[in-house]
Order: structure tokens, then C-alpha cells, then sequence
């Protein structure tokens, strides 16, 4: 292939086969990537946002630790019956959501295990209580994995189950639980979840009913660079077919698997061995082969600030949550953190302006 022809088809925004992608990936110097990653991300941000990085409060509450998935990354996870099992009670909500609104946040990314006995009822239930003691508080709630779940016990359909939910309070849908979108991969570190194709066709239904999502991807175990690809290629594919009227992926987040602890590690060996110019690359090339996703975050949680501002440089535009609370990748090994002030120090320090947003990327300076 000749590189030089890769880089101008990146530069119009054309999609790049996998063969293509692979190819940039695995052969082009670092300094290019990011120089066509940043070009992409000026060309996908208008002149008002232009120089912008984006950043949110919002605070991460775990609905309940029991997951019946047992994925092979996740100690944060326990088995129906252990003794420290829990469900987040609604006092506890009540105070966790004091504390987020007196940092100036408004937006609870709440996450929660495949729990074999909470069914559609149970989470109206849940997310109306919420809306009705704070109707300001957004509920970034749930994922792919969960809405599958929750469809299978309640048996029922994805429409309807995001339908009822979003009429009982769900604002936005995270993109979680994609891992890689390969069943070769999951089959092996998240077995009890969805498969690849249910994950992309619970996005295509939220795209249809106009719910905001976000997609993830965590790499750095058991994946292929060609399987890496792919999982972009999966993405920019449900983006394409989206409704006008629906925004679709408002961002991708790529972040890197943190071992420590692990099955994964423990029983496998596996280790996280992402160098911070892997990553680097990783968000440019994410940019190059998504250039319908308007918006790359940059995970500073799980690669550190120093990476983070270098992504920003290479594609990313957006520097995600203060993280007030962050129970998962936490368990396993990272360990960076930020306040509101930080978070802004560190955009501005890496050249960008600090823009503060809300999870449909709408800025409020």
C-alpha cells in the first residue's frame, strides 16, 4: 500500500477499509498519525469550539455490585450470595447526590452488575424515584450489556425496555461493557455478557428512539491489532446508520485494561504492556477511522495526565469527568485523580481551552 495515498484518503475524511487502517497502524511514525488526528479533530469541531477541550462533573455510582457476567478484567464484581454483596439503597443515592451538586456536577454515570433479579420494573422504579426527589440530576445510566440483560429477564425487546426507561428518567446511554466488539476476545474476558452484534444492535435502537450514547473500547489484553480495527469499523458502521434527528455516538473513549489483580493477570499472565505511545496512537488512529464520531475522550483515569495532554494533541478533544467517585478500574490499578480545578489546569496546561459540557456535548463557556 502506499502510505502517502492513506494519509490524503484520512485527510478528506474517507472511510478506511480495515486493511488500510491496519496498515497506518502498524506502519506509520507516530508523529504522522497524530498530525492527521489533529487535523481531523479541528475539522470536526466548528470555529466557536475550535481550541476547546471538553470536561464534566458527574459522579460514577455503582447500582449494585452482584454481576452474574464474572468478566475476567472486573474485581470489582461479586457472585448472588457473597457476603459483601449490595444494592445501592435510595438514601445512599440521596447523599451521594448532595455531594456531586455542591462540586457543581449535575450528572450521575450510574453503572451497575448483571443482576439476575433486578428486571425492567425495579430500574423504572429506581430511575423515576430519582427524577422525582431531583429532577435536575441527569441519569447517565446503564449500558449495552445491561439493557440486553435487563430485555432477557423482563422478557422483552430492546425498544421497549429504553423506551420505558427513558420515560421513567434515562437521559443518555453509556457506551460500556463494548470491550472489544469481537467474540473471539469476549468469549474469553466477558463471557456472561452480550455478544458483539447485541451490543451494536442496542445502540442501533437507541439511535432510533434519539438517546445520546457514547461507545468505549478497552484494549491491551488478549486482542489483535487487526481486532482493534475492526471494533472501529463495527462503530463507524452503526454511526452511518443512524437517524439525521439522532446524534448517535457523541464520543468514543478508548481506554487501556488495568490488570492488577485480575483473572485475566492472575490466571492467565495477562498484563497491561499499552506504552503511552501506543495509546497516543490509539487515539489518532480512532480519529482517522471514525472520522463520523465527533468526539475522542482522552481516559487520563487509566494512562495519567501527562498522556492524556499528549491525546489532545493527537486527536482527542475531550478530557471526560473529574471522576467523583470511580469503583472499577479503581479495584484494579489506576490510580490517577483530578478535582475541577486540575482538570482545567492540566487542558489549559497542554495548550486548549477548558470548556465545561454536559454528556450531549453542549458547552456552557
Amino acid at each position: 500500500m502506499n502510505i502517502d495515498n492513506l494519509y490524503s484518503k484520512a485527510l478528506n475524511q474517507e472511510f478506511l477499509s480495515v486493511e488500510e487502517g491496519l496498515y497506518l497502524y502498524e506502519n506509520a511514525p507516530t508523529a504522522d498519525l497524530m498530525f492527521i488526528g489533529n487535523e481531523l479533530r479541528k475539522k470536526n469541531q466548528p470555529d466557536e469550539k475550535k481550541g476547546k477541550v471538553g470536561w464534566i462533573i458527574d459522579r460514577n455510582v455503582n447500582i449494585t455490585n452482584v454481576c452474574i457476567a464474572q468478566c475476567e478484567f472486573c474485581n470489582f464484581y461479586r457472585r448472588p450470595g457473597d457476603n459483601d454483596v449490595y444494592i445501592t439503597t435510595l438514601d445512599e443515592y440521596n447523599e451521594k447526590i448532595k455531594v456531586l451538586k455542591e462540586k457543581g456536577g449535575n450528572q450521575l454515570l450510574m453503572q451497575g452488575g448483571l443482576h439476575p433479579k433486578l428486571d425492567l420494573k425495579w430500574y423504572k422504579q429506581l430511575f423515576s424515584d430519582l427524577k422525582i426527589q431531583h429532577p435536575d440530576i441527569k441519569l447517565h445510566a446503564l449500558g449495552p450489556a445491561e439493557i440486553h440483560h435487563i430485555a432477557r429477564i423482563s422478557k422483552t425487546t430492546y425498544k421497549d425496555v429504553l423506551i420505558q426507561l427513558t420515560e421513567s428518567g434515562l437521559d443518555s446511554l453509556p457506551g460500556a461493557g463494548a470491550e472489544i466488539l469481537d467474540d473471539r476476545v469476549r468469549k474469553t474476558v466477558s463471557r456472561g455478557k452480550c455478544t458483539a452484534q447485541q451490543w451494536l444492535d442496542v445502540m442501533r435502537e437507541a439511535h432510533k428512539l434519539n438517546i445520546v450514547t457514547s461507545a468505549t473500547m478497552m484494549f491491551g489484553h488478549i486482542e489483535t491489532n487487526r481486532e482493534r480495527i475492526e471494533h472501529f469499523v463495527k462503530l463507524r458502521e452503526v454511526q452511518s446508520e443512524k437517524p439525521n434527528s439522532s446524534d448517535g455516538f457523541t464520543t468514543f473513549i478508548p481506554w487501556t485494561f488495568q490488570d492488577e489483580g485480575t483473572e485475566l493477570n492472575l490466571k492467565s499472565g495477562i498484563k497491561n504492556l499499552t506504552s503511552g505511545d501506543e495509546y497516543i496512537r490509539m487515539i489518532a488512529i480512532s480519529r482517522i477511522m471514525m472520522p463520523n464520531i465527533k468526539n475522542i475522550q482522552a481516559s487520563w483515569l487509566t494512562v495519567g495526565k501527562q498522556i492524556g495532554q499528549i491525546s489532545l494533541h493527537a486527536g482527542a478533544n475531550d478530557f471526560g469527568s473529574i471522576m467523583i467517585e470511580e469503583n472499577v478500574v479503581s479495584v484494579a490499578g489506576a490510580d490517577y485523580s483530578f478535582d475541577a480545578e486540575e482538570i482545567q489546569e492540566a487542558i489549559i496546561d497542554a495548550g486548549f481551552i477548558p470548556a465545561f459540557r454536559n454528556q450531549a456535548y453542549e458547552y456552557f463557556n
